[in-house]
Order: C-alpha cells, then structure tokens, then sequence
C-alpha cells in the first residue's frame, strides 16, 4: 500500500515529483518522501505525514536538479515511524543510491537474519532495507547490475525506483502484483508513476506500461529496457481495480472505472433483488453502484454523504453516541432513504462491524429493507504482497457462511461477485477466472508459498 514516482529531465524534478505524489496519495497516507539530485548530489526530505504538509515551496526549492524520486508511504512491513519514511538514501562503495518500494518481500525476515549474522548493520525496520544491503554487498559493477543480483535473491512483490547522481532506475517484480507506468511530458522529460492518474496532473503523455520482470534504465540517452529475470506467470493483483487505484487510472489497458461498472453489472445479474434505490458506499463503491443501477433498472441516488473534511478528533464520545467512527465519515440523506426498498453498494466486507454500522445507519434513516451488495468475492485470506489485511482470524468470512455474515451485518440480502465474474469485469468476457491475476485474498490460492504467518513475519521484523 505505497506509491512511487520517478522523473527525469526536467529543470524542476523534485516539483514534478511533489505532484506526482499528490495523486498518488490515496495510496499511502502515513509519510512521504523526495529525493532530487543534481548530478553531483543526493538530496532528500522525508516526514510523517501529508504531502502537500510535508513539501512547503522553501523545502521543494531545497531539492535542485533534473531527476528526483518520489514515495507516499502506508507500512505493510516495519512500523509506522519516520525512520522507515522512504525514499532510502545510502552511500555505499559503488556511489550513492535511493530507492522506493511499493510492495512487500515475503521473504525480508530469513534474508535481514543471514545479512546481520553476517555482519550488517540495518538502520530501519522496513523490507526494503534488505535489497539496499543486498546491493551494497553485490560484485556486479553498475547499479542496473547489482539491483538485477539483489532482486534475484528476494520473493514477492516490488515495483522500485532507484535514483542515482546520474540515472533513474525503474524495476517491475516478475509476477507484475503492483502496476508500474512510463510517461513523457510535452518537453521531452520522463516520468514513471504507480498509476497512470499521476500522468494528469503532471500533464505527461502515456508511453506504455512498465512490463512485470523488466527493468527500464533512463538517462540522458533516454529509457532502455533490460529483462534480468527468467520469465514467470502473471499474478497481478485483482484488488488494485476493486479497491485501491484511483478510478480515473488505468492498468495494463483496463480502465478502473469501467472494471468498477463492470463488476456493479455482473453482480445485478448474479443478485439481481426488488427494490426502489441503489445507493453506493462511497466514494469506492460509487462506480459498482451505478454498474448494479443501470443493469437493473433501479434508480440510482447518493444515500449516504462522506465527509471528506475529516481529520483527527481528539475528543472521545460518551458510551451513548454509537458508531461514532462511521458517523464521523458518512451520514445519511433521509429523502433518499426513508420508506425505502434499498441496495447499497459496497466493495467489501472485511471484520464485517463497519457494513454492520451502515446498515444500521440506513435503517434508521427509515428504510424499509436493506440489501447488501459486494463487488467483490468473500475476502478470507491476508495479502501477503503489499496491500494491509487483517489476520485470516479477524477476516468474518474466513469462519463464516454469506447467510451468517448477512445476520451479522443485519442486511435482509447479501450477495457477493463470484471470483469468475470479478475477473471477467476486469479481463473482458471469456478470461477464465484465474488469467493473469493474484486472488489469494479471495481463493486462498497464493502464488508465492509463505513458509509462515505474514503477521508473525511482521512482529519479528518490528522487534529485532
């Protein structure tokens, strides 16, 4: 749950960068980081927090030069503290190097425990660290090479960008779990992004999608592509276009929001229900919302209002205001609601005690029945790859069936995308329900074997 941006060849780098990160913000919230260089020197300023808070104009002015990395930060792997802000800055023998990660290395904990034991010394908690030691410790001679040697020896899911005086190096992980994408501003520079809605507001072109195991290497004679790594299958990670990417993104030539309605379409045909409104849960299942509306012909409306001004409160309510987290975040609109037969819109269940909350929240602003509609399969496993889950313990339907989830939640229906239509929202019809896709979350069907508990992994690597 990161975001990585790249520019190179611009005059203003590090503002492009900035940029570049503010649409990338949704995909990490908890730090973010820039480093600029300007053929001489490494420059960086990292910081909890937002990115427009962190990157005033003094500290942007303080990042000179023609190349720049940029990463917002969500933690998967290594707490949540400003030491395991990225980009990572080293010098090492072979120069000075950055680097940003959106992903997670399944196998950091067994790799970080041979690299100590054998005498290194890591200053952060984070998985990334470890392919910085393992360049560091490299015999090739250039950094594409040592980076090459490095990635060989790590497991799961990495889209990096490493910045050196002198060069951008972009590198997709073989099974293609996170999107990379290479762009080209109208005068000449070029930029890379997690998602293609980045490319918007850096007002750059889209050249093509950074392919899963290549490496494109940018400088001053322009990108190149190499391919160290021997070819794999596909396991791009589904979620991406049922939840995480912005919906104005496009990945490997699907557009997020056409998936969304795509899979609102499919599930009116699988749960197809009697009713007078269809309302989403917004702001991610508003593009299902309107999929399931026009399908079936029900009226679509906007139910429930997010408020999208929420910060911090530092005041605890009294036992007698309830489900005071989500009224925080949405409230009803009782003329959409009162008296009515309704379908809400959701991209899924997780504990099952936020769904819960809104179902009350819509009775109580007086409809008659509530029908819960998911555009997604029932999500019974924790990502291992990138994206933060709970526990397979705390994930309600890993121990129980949709009939007991609905009592749960208190829907009068509940009905989720089948795993085969999911893919076929997003893939187009007749691409099989496996095709080039990670759905462990929802199949248990991981691609990459995890020897044990993710969480486990973590809390280990926290406490070291």
């Amino acid at each position: 749950m990161c975001g990585v941006v790249g520019v190179y060849g611009h005059p203003e780098a590090a503002n492009l960068a900035y940029l570049g990160l503010y649409a990338l913000q949704h995909r990490g919230q908890e730090s973010a980081g820039i480093v600029a260089t300007d053929g001489v020197k490494l420059r960086f300023v990292r910081e909890m927090g937002h990115v427009n808070d962190i990157f005033t104009a003094n500290r942007l002015k303080d990042l000179p030069g023609k190349a720049a990395i940029g990463h917002v930060r969500y933690s998967t792997a290594g707490d949540s503290t400003k030491k395991n802000a990225q980009p990572i800055v080293v010098d090492y023998a072979g120069g000075a190097v950055a680097v940003g990660h959106n992903g997670n290395l399944v196998n950091a904990v067994e790799l970080r425990e041979r690299l100590e034991a054998e005498g290194s010394i890591f200053q952060t908690t984070s998985d990334t660290e470890v392919i910085v030691h393992l360049i560091a410790r490299s015999r090739e001679q250039t950094l594409p090479e040592r980076a090459a040697d490095a990635l060989r020896q790590v497991r799961g899911a990495y889209s990096l960008v490493f910045l050196t005086e002198d060069s951008l190096v972009v590198v997709r992980d073989p099974m293609g779990f996170r999107p990379l994408v290479l762009g080209k501003t109208k005068n000449g520079a070029w930029v890379v992004s997690s998602e293609t809605c980045a490319f918007e507001l850096l007002e750059a072109e889209f050249q093509r999608d950074i392919q899963p195991g290549e490496m494109v290497i940018i400088d001053d004679r322009g990108p190149r592509s190499v391919w160290p790594f021997g070819p794999q299958d596909r396991h791009r990670c589904v979620f991406e276009w049922v939840y995480f990417a912005r919906p104005d993104s496009t990945i490997d030539g699907t557009s997020v929001y056409r998936a969304r309605e795509r899979m609102g379409r499919r599930l009116a045909v699988e749960h197809p229900v009697p009713a007078d409104v269809v309302i989403p849960v917004p702001d991610s299942g508003v593009a299902a919302a309107i999929g399931y509306a026009r399908e079936s012909g029900i009226p679509y409306d906007q139910g429930l209002m997010r408020s999208h001004y929420m910060g911090r409160t530092f005041i605890e309510p009294s036992q007698q205001i309830r489900h005071f987290g989500v009224k925080l975040k949405l409230s009803p609109v009782r003329e959409v609601l009162n008296g009515k037969r309704v379908v809400v819109v959701d991209d899924s269940i997780v504990r099952g005690t936020t769904s819960r909350k809104i179902v009350e929240m819509i009775r109580g602003a007086g409809a008659r029945e509530v029908h819960m509609r998911i555009s997604s399969p029932p999500t019974q496993g924790p990502c291992h790859y990138g994206i933060d889950t709970p526990t397979r313990e705390e994930l309600i339907a890993s121990s129980r069936s949709v009939d007991q989830i609905r009592q749960f939640v208190g829907a009068d229906s509940l009905g989720y995308l089948s795993l085969e239509g999911l893919h076929e929202s997003v893939n187009g019809a007749g691409s099989g329900p496996k095709e080039g896709f990670c759905n462990a979350c929802f199949s248990n069907d991981y691609p990459i074997r995890i020897q044990q508990p993710a969480r486990l992994r973590q809390l280990r690597l926290i406490s070291a």
